[in-house]
């Protein structure tokens, strides 16, 4: 069972961090679809969020400081999931895309707050 709660903590981890790269190193687009969404001081709002999503894909994925890397997962999800994907504004195909992304964005707050529930340190982990 443990080697299965790791291999998801790399999906889960890497899937935070792989996000984070694309906020710090590849944040034009993110910059630009911020802007267009009325986010004030774009560019800080997506550099700030991709130092969120990096401590807590790193935690998720080292098993290090979990609560807290937890906690930054959330403090991104709940604002971002709720302006950048407000699909109840939108129609058409815009609808329909930011209601995939909200959805998505609620399952993984769902799955990091179950990561809760499990008592650390971690099996596996560099917390352990």
């Amino acid at each position: 069972m443990d080697s299965i709660f790791l291999i998801g903590r790399i999906l889960l981890g890497g899937y935070f961090l792989v996000g984070a790269y694309n906020h710090l190193f590849k944040s034009s687009n993110l910059v630009a679809y911020a802007e267009m969404k009325k986010v004030p001081k774009a560019k800080v709002a997506v550099i700030g969020s991709g130092l969120l999503l990096l401590f807590g894909g790193y935690s998720i994925l080292t098993g290090v400081r979990v609560e807290a890397g937890i906690s930054a997962l959330v403090l991104f999800l709940i604002p971002v999931t709720f302006t950048m994907h407000a699909f109840w504004k939108e129609e058409g195909q815009a609808r329909a895309g930011d209601q995939v992304q909200f959805m998505k964005n609620m399952a993984l707050l769902g799955a990091i707050l179950m990561l809760l529930s499990i008592p650390t340190p971690w099996a596996m982990s560099l917390g352990a």
